[in-house]
C-alpha cells in the first residue's frame, strides 16, 4: 500500500471514528435523553469545572518539571517554561494526529534547548513506560474495588486473554529477532536505525541516572493523583453522580484512559466509555454522558488554548535560539 495513503489513513480514521461515535451517541438517544444530557451540561456548576481544569494544568506543570529530572543527567538542564510549553504543544498535536505529540514535543525541546532529538525522545519513551506502570497499578487498585464489574466490561471490549497473550508473545519473538538482525547488520539503513536506537536507549536509561529520585517518584504519584482528582471533582457537576464513591470513579478513570487512545484525544469515545461504565452503577445514560462531555470538553479546551499559546510564545521567548 502507498506509504502516503497509510499515513493519511492513520490520521483520518481515528478522527472519522470519533465523529461517527458522536453521531451515534446523539442518534441512538431519545429526544428526552438528548435534552437531559444538554441540560446537565449547561447547568454544571462552573466552580467544579474550573477546579478540575486547575488540577489538569497543575498536572501538566508537574509533568514538565519531572521531565527535567530525566534530561539533566544527560547534560541538558532545560528551562521549566520551555519544558511546559513543549508538553502542551504535544498535547495539542495529539488532538490532530494521534501519537504525533511525542515526536513534536521531542522536536520542540530539541529546537529550543539543544537536546538531541533521539535523546529527548528516549526520555519521553521512559515517561510512557512509567505512565503504563502507573495505569496498571490503578487498574489493580480498581480491581480490588470493582473486580466483577470492571472485568465484565473489559471482556466485552477487549479480545480474550488467550488471543491477547498469543499476539503479545508473537510480537515479542519478532522483536527479539529484529533486534538481533539490527545489532549485527552492516546495512547503512540498519546502521542508522541502530544508532538512533542507541540514542533512544540512552534516554530510557536516564531513569537510573536521576539524581532527585524521591522528587521524581513524588511527581509521578502527584500527576496521577491529580488525574484521578479531576474525575472525582467533576462528579459534583452532575446531580446523579454526586454520591459516587472512589470505586466507581476509579472504574470510570480506567475506561476513560482506554478510550483516550482509540480516537484523536478521545473525541466521541471518551463520553461513551464513561456513560457505559456508569450504567453499571445505576447512573442513567444522559447523566453519564454529561459527566464525560464536561470532563473531556473542559480538559480538551484548556489543552487547545494553552497549546496554541505555547506555539505562539515559544519562538518569542526563545528569540536567541
Amino acid at each position: 500500500m502507498n506509504p502516503k495513503l497509510i499515513k493519511f489513513l492513520k490520521i483520518i480514521l481515528p478522527l472519522a471514528l470519533g465523529v461517527f461515535l458522536i453521531w451515534y451517541s446523539i442518534a441512538s438517544a431519545t429526544p428526552e435523553e438528548r435534552q437531559k444530557t444538554l441540560q446537565y451540561i449547561t447547568q454544571a456548576d462552573p466552580k467544579w469545572v474550573i477546579l478540575s481544569v486547575i488540577m489538569g494544568i497543575i498536572s501538566h506543570l508537574s509533568r514538565a518539571y519531572r521531565w527535567k529530572f530525566l534530561l539533566e543527567p544527560l547534560g541538558y538542564p532545560i528551562k521549566l517554561s520551555n519544558s511546559f510549553m513543549a508538553v502542551m504543544v504535544g498535547y495539542l498535536a495529539n488532538l490532530g494526529i494521534p501519537r504525533s505529540g511525542e515526536i513534536l514535543r521531542g522536536g520542540t525541546i530539541s529546537t529550543y534547548e539543544g537536546v538531541p532529538f533521539k535523546k529527548a525522545f528516549g526520555t519521553i519513551i521512559s515517561e510512557r513506560v512509567i505512565d503504563l506502570l502507573m495505569l496498571l497499578l490503578i487498574i489493580g487498585i480498581t480491581l480490588l474495588f470493582q473486580s466483577e464489574l470492571l472485568l465484565s466490561y473489559l471482556e466485552e471490549k477487549i479480545a480474550s486473554p488467550f488471543i491477547t497473550l498469543t499476539v503479545l508473545l508473537g510480537l515479542l519473538i519478532a522483536g527479539i529477532a529484529f533486534l538481533k538482525i539490527i545489532k549485527t547488520s552492516s546495512n547503512p539503513l540498519l546502521i542508522k536505525l541502530r544508532n538512533f536506537g542507541n540514542g533512544l536507549l540512552e534516554g530510557v536509561k536516564s531513569i537510573s541516572k536521576i539524581r532527585q529520585k524521591r522528587a521524581f517518584v513524588f511527581h509521578t504519584f502527584f500527576i496521577w493523583t491529580l488525574y484521578i482528582g479531576m474525575f472525582y471533582i467533576i462528579k459534583f457537576t452532575v446531580p446523579e453522580t454526586t454520591s459516587l464513591s472512589i470505586g466507581p470513579i476509579l472504574a470510570t478513570f480506567v475506561a476513560g484512559s482506554f478510550a483516550m487512545s482509540t480516537t484523536n484525544g478521545g473525541i466521541g469515545a471518551f463520553p461513551i466509555a464513561i456513560a457505559t461504565i456508569l450504567l453499571l452503577f445505576d447512573i442513567e445514560k444522559p447523566a453519564g454522558e454529561a459527566f464525560g462531555w464536561i470532563l473531556w470538553g473542559s480538559q480538551t479546551a484548556i489543552n487547545i488554548i494553552i497549546g496554541a499559546l505555547s506555539f505562539l510564545f515559544l519562538p518569542i521567548l526563545n528569540r536567541e535560539k
